[in-house]
């Protein structure tokens, strides 16, 4: 199916501050980046590619998403690798205040302006959280997210079959009705990590690369 998708339209690549950037969020300002290789997150000015502030992580920084002038950051437990969900206050870092994923697993996060959204790459679905970090409904995903943001009230989703298949898909996801509706919008030539969206681009990661990518928002 894939192969009748258009591909993400590339508007531009930046290198990223950081080696093996995965998690990414936009904060009206920054472009925040997460390095799975530093254990830190990054504040980064798309213009001018500089890093406004930095702040290690307790743990190693998975997804993130952006909630006024805070942060929420998955982090893995370095031993064991349980995740969990951090508080970052912008301009003062990571707060002493954490709450475990469902199941101890977990990958990415958006927010919807109420709630809380948290994905589960290998069980394929999204969970709504309450401000305890219980889950309120679970989203089921035909396929493995590996990037999760909200626009205009739907879930953007970075798609792919399994680790094994390079086949990277941009898919929108409407949960507000009884029924959730899918919709694959674009194909991707990498493999992509994350996904974040400034008003105007989307922008994700490729790891491998230590590169950002932004491309355009389908339609």
């Amino acid at each position: 199916m894939s192969a009748t998708l258009p591909m993400i339209d590339e508007v531009l690549r930046l290198p990223s501050p950081c080696p093996a950037p995965i998690g990414i969020a936009y904060d009206g300002t920054y472009l925040w980046l997460g390095s799975v290789e530093t254990d830190r997150i990054y504040a980064v000015d798309t213009l001018h590619g500089s890093v406004g502030e930095e702040w290690t992580a307790p743990g190693t920084p998975y997804g993130m998403t952006s909630i006024g002038d805070e942060l929420r950051v998955v982090v893995g437990d370095p031993v064991e690798d349980d995740r969990e969900i951090a508080r970052v206050v912008v301009g003062h870092g990571f707060k002493n205040h954490r709450r475990p994923c469902p199941d101890a697993t977990g990958s990415w996060l958006a927010y919807d302006g109420d709630f809380l959204f948290l994905s589960q790459r290998f069980q394929k679905r999204i969970l709504e959280l309450d401000e305890a970090a219980a889950v309120r409904r679970a989203i089921p995903v035909e396929r493995e997210i590996t990037g999760m943001t909200i626009v205009d009230g739907c879930f953007y989703l970075m798609t792919t079959e399994s680790k094994e298949v390079d086949d990277y898909r941009l898919v929108r996801l409407d949960a507000r009705g009884e029924t959730p509706l899918v919709t694959e919008l674009a194909a991707l030539s990498f493999v992509a990590r994350g996904l974040a969206f400034d008003g105007t681009r989307f922008w994700t990661n490729v790891r491998g690369e230590n590169t950002v990518v932004a491309f355009n928002r389908p339609g």
